[in-house]
């Protein structure tokens, strides 16, 4: 039984908690320069950006998961310093370096060396030139290497007995952040950032370890956005586990958001932080990408034909927005 008849009032009402819409502290537009980085949710949001043609770096150097690993690299990539040589190993002839995702990988140390150097300066090119940079922090347990105590971003396999555990403080990340923020902006002083909290659950630390380890994140997310103007805070933890909440919008593993919640949450995004003009061009190229999915039974029909030539005049009215020379020449090619 529906209350006052309406299924959809019971379904909105009854099982939503949705999170009301606020005014950012800045808009995102076609033009704005984007540097991605930290957890897996960097990477997907980052994904969503370049999918609707934003001038978008993701993760160079790898997913990271706790923010003080990220901040490392960040200010390593300026300051051009290396990674200490305890934090180089070999496992099974791959070379890999605890302070980088296991992508950055190589089959010497000299090669992973030189591969290292090229992330320092994609990043430190990315902070250079970004007018945003979207910080996703992930976990707030970090591991430390037993023989000098030197923070690593990945354990790369190594037996857990080389590492000591600790949890962060909000406290070391807020002060960790502040001392980032000071060096990016001698490099980019018109800099922004923009914070948010994974809402990938690392239930290996168990349940409530995990709670504990968001809890800290959200709360140094909070203070952060206090303390500087330049930053604000976006709530896609908080989507995904008060607005959402349900196991349907994970992937099979139970800890990763589906392709339904990542479209959800990245509605919710462009609903808050992109300017008028530019969330029009978004919802007219999301049309675009879904007509371009279809997959003809008879490519040489006279009615697909017709479907192409509209379709190239759509993306053509477009172009003055964002390059869209890719599809342009993807679509003439099937023309006959």
């Amino acid at each position: 039984m529906y209350l006052y008849g309406n299924p959809l009032w019971y379904t909105n009402y009854m099982f939503r908690t949705e999170i009301p819409s606020f005014k950012p502290r800045f808009n995102i537009d076609m033009s704005t320069s984007i540097l991605s980085m930290g957890s897996c949710f960097a990477s997907d949001i980052g994904q969503q950006l370049i999918d609707h043609k934003f001038p978008v770096t993701i993760n160079p150097g790898g997913i990271l998961f706790n923010p003080l690993s990220l901040f490392e690299l960040l200010e390593m990539s300026v300051k051009d310093s290396q990674p200490a040589g305890i934090t180089y190993l070999e496992h099974d002839g791959v070379f890999l370096n605890h302070q980088f995702h296991s992508d950055v990988n190589a089959s010497s140390r000299p090669t992973l060396e030189e591969q290292i150097s090229g992330v320092k300066t994609d990043v430190r090119e990315g902070l250079k030139h970004a007018n945003l940079v979207i910080l996703t922090f992930g976990t707030a347990w970090v591991y430390r290497l037993k023989a000098d105590n030197s923070l690593v971003a990945n354990c790369h396999k190594v037996p857990q007995s080389s590492f000591n555990k600790e949890l962060l403080t909000v406290e070391k990340i807020v002060q960790h952040f502040t001392s980032f923020k000071e060096l990016i902006q001698e490099l980019n002083p018109t800099v922004k950032f923009l914070l948010t909290v994974s809402p990938v659950r690392h239930i290996k630390d168990t349940i409530p370890l995990n709670s504990v380890s968001k809890s800290v994140l959200r709360l140094a997310c909070h203070q952060i956005r206090e303390n500087f103007a330049e930053t604000d805070y976006f709530p896609s933890y908080e989507l995904m586990m008060d607005d959402l909440r349900g196991y349907r919008f994970y992937k099979k593993d139970m800890i990763h958001p589906n392709e339904q919640a990542i479209d959800y949450i990245w509605q919710k995004f462009v609903a808050t932080f992109l300017s008028d003009t530019t969330r029009t061009f978004v919802g007219d190229w999301t049309k675009i990408r879904s007509a371009m999915q279809h997959k003809p039974f008879h490519p040489a029909s006279a009615a697909h034909q017709k479907f192409l030539k509209n379709l190239i005049l759509k993306v053509q009215n477009l172009s003055g927005q964002a390059d869209v020379s890719k599809e342009l020449g993807m679509l003439k090619a099937q023309l006959i």
